[in-house]
Order: C-alpha cells, then sequence, then structure tokens
C-alpha cells in the first residue's frame, strides 16, 4: 500500500479512524482515541478484531474484565464479544485494528453503552 490515499478517514466525537486497507476479508485501520475519551462498548456477529496499540495507554474490556495495554500489546476480540477501549490517560491513545471475517459495514456494531447518545446502527 506504499504510497497509496488512506480509502477513509472519519472523525468521531472519541477521536478518529483511517481506513488503510479494505478487502473482502479484512479491513485495516488506524485508531486514534483521545484523551479522557472511549468508544461505544459494542460487539459485532460478523467479525472478529484484533488491536495492536501502537502508542499511550489503553485501558481495554472484553465481556466486562478491563485489561491495561501498552505499546507493543495487543488483544483479539472474538465475533460476539462485548469490547471498548478507553483513553484514561492525557495523550493521544493510537492502536491498529485489523477486522476479520465477512462483512465489515457500521450496521454490524450492537451498541451496548455509549457516551455520546448513539444508538444501534
Amino acid at each position: 500500500m506504499s504510497g497509496q490515499v488512506p480509502l477513509e478517514t472519519d472523525q468521531r466525537p472519541w477521536g478518529s479512524y483511517t481506513v488503510l486497507d479494505d478487502a473482502a476479508a479484512h479491513k485495516v485501520k488506524r485508531v486514534e482515541v483521545l484523551p479522557g475519551k472511549r468508544l461505544s462498548y459494542q460487539r459485532h456477529a460478523r467479525r472478529s478484531e484484533h488491536w495492536f496499540i501502537v502508542s499511550g495507554t489503553a485501558l481495554v474490556t472484553l465481556d466486562g474484565v478491563q485489561r491495561e495495554l501498552l505499546p507493543g500489546k495487543s488483544v483479539d476480540i472474538p465475533a460476539g464479544t462485548a469490547h471498548r477501549i478507553e483513553n484514561a490517560t492525557d495523550a493521544d491513545v493510537v492502536f491498529v485494528e485489523v477486522q476479520h471475517g465477512a462483512y465489515f459495514g457500521e450496521d454490524d456494531i450492537v451498541r451496548l453503552e455509549d457516551d455520546y447518545g448513539r444508538s444501534d446502527s
């Protein structure tokens, strides 16, 4: 992908993401989470995810269990697992998200909790 323009960049209430690669069986995003922000607590039926922390200290919740991830660490999120990433620090958290499965649409998000008043897509 060297030298190619990113496929999509989107601003969200918690930060932003940039799609780096989008194929039939996977999608890769670079995600930035602003200090004090977190993504919705959600699950997906049709995809799994792998998060690799690039910078910052992330607080990750999987099915109600929280753990801290530092740069260089990663976590696998099987399809159907409730998950969230949070930035409780004063520096940005940056991670790479690799989605794997049969479908990557935003309508495969079931939000269980959301700080920004959004409902299921």
